[in-house]
């Protein structure tokens, strides 16, 4: 009898578990939302990459060019001190000039990546509120469905 009781339980769990759904399309959704956020990151942070290179090589290519000034052969000796100065004087400007549009960069990049994970937040909010919802109320079901079977 003992034997019975036991595979009767057996029998009412393998039920009730096998009516526990599995939403998949849950999954592929959450996946999905998590795939659009690590695209979209991606960009953010490529442009921004992009942008510092424009940046570096711009300036790079103006001090190279300053110091092709300062490396010329000059007339008289007190050019190459005027050389020098000018050439400290438009470095010192270029350097204030790329580190304001390196933190143009990062203040965008900022601003992108706080507003992206406002949006996910806000989409994965909904997508679980969903999920539980419709978990609600297919595990109600599939209780009352095991205590039916069950009496």
């Amino acid at each position: 009898m003992a034997a019975t009781k036991a595979n009767d339980v057996t029998k009412m769990m393998q039920e009730m578990m096998g009516s526990f759904p599995i939403d998949t399309k849950a999954l592929q959704d959450a996946f999905k939302t998590s795939a659009t956020l690590s695209e979209k990151m991606s960009k953010v942070a490529l442009e921004a990459a992009e942008k510092s290179t424009e940046i570096s090589s711009k300036w790079t290519k103006e001090t190279l060019a300053k110091l092709a000034e300062v490396t010329s052969v000059k007339d008289e000796p007190a050019d190459y001190g005027k050389a020098v100065t000018d050439f400290a004087s438009s470095q010192a400007e270029m350097t204030s000039e790329a580190l304001a549009a390196f933190a143009e960069v990062a203040k965008k990049v900022q601003m992108e990546t706080v507003e992206l994970m406002l949006a996910a937040g806000k989409d994965i909010s909904e997508d679980a509120t969903a999920a539980v919802k419709k978990a609600t109320a297919e595990v109600t079901a599939a209780a009352k469905k095991a205590t039916t079977v069950a009496k």
